[in-house]
């Protein structure tokens, strides 16, 4: 059945590059789960973080803490590894997203081959949701990989929005266009076989504004322009202005 109304738009903070900007000098400084708590006072829904194989950001001490210490869900990106796995078992995340991941890239490029990679995203998706964690899959808004998604039992689906974004940015309104059309698309698709649709990557606040229109989208997890948009304004400000274009792009829906 179709969606006729559009549910609460959730807002997810990802505090990854709290953790580079420290990596890159060293020591305990700008510490990613004060971010966290302060993006939460700021009116996040969640809080994302990617623990990575190399560790080039989060690291497994940030994890354990933001586990600990903050007072909403935390949703732990991670690629479906056993290590990852075993971790995400010890640390108990309310939610763990799968995200393709290679060492050579500066960020998740591309969405999970579900549909190539059947049996072991199915294993991992099973021992989570043992130990009661929402599984989400990072894919793109391809029928083929979300109809794989439901049929391996995965509750949540995580569109891709990086290419839709990059071709507005770089001025391609065609190929803008046709990202756009499938990611519309495939949130109702989604939605229809069942399953929670979220989105993500490559987000600012005129793109969430526009994805939040989709009624099928109920949560949007954005981090790096946040990050980088609170060396200017401050990270309880851009929070704030992200929580409002959501909303106006929400009440599109509901007008």
């Amino acid at each position: 059945m179709a969606v006729t109304t559009a549910p609460k738009l959730r807002l997810g903070v990802n505090v990854d590059h709290v953790a580079t900007l420290r990596n890159a000098r060293g020591g305990r400084l700008p510490d990613p789960v004060r971010a966290a708590r302060l993006a939460i006072e700021a009116g996040a829904d969640g809080i994302t973080a990617h623990l990575r194989e190399d560790r080039r950001h989060i690291r497994d001490d940030d994890m354990a803490r933001l586990r600990a210490e903050i007072a909403r869900p935390l949703n732990f990106e991670m690629a479906a590894t056993d290590e990852m796995v075993g971790i995400a078992l010890a640390i108990r995340p309310h939610a763990v997203c799968l995200v393709p991941e290679k060492r050579e890239e500066r960020t998740t490029e591309g969405g999970l081959d579900v549909a190539g990679n059947r049996e072991k995203i199915a294993h991992a998706i099973r021992l989570l949701k043992a130990a009661n964690i929402r599984v989400s899959l990072f894919i793109a808004a391809d029928p083929a990989q979300i109809e794989a998604a439901a049929a391996i039992g995965a509750p949540v689906i995580e569109i891709h929005t990086g290419a839709w974004c990059e071709h507005l940015a770089d001025g391609e309104r065609g190929a803008a266009a046709g990202e756009w059309d499938n990611i519309r698309k495939g949130a109702a698709l989604a939605a229809q076989l069942g399953l929670e649709v979220h989105a993500g990557h490559g987000l600012d606040y005129a793109t969430a504004e526009e994805i939040a229109a989709i009624p099928q989208i109920v949560e949007l997890n954005i981090g790096h322009f946040l990050i980088g948009e609170s060396v200017f304004v401050g990270l309880e400000a851009a929070v704030k202005a992200m929580r409002d274009a959501m909303d106006r792009g929400r009440a599109r829906v509901l007008a």
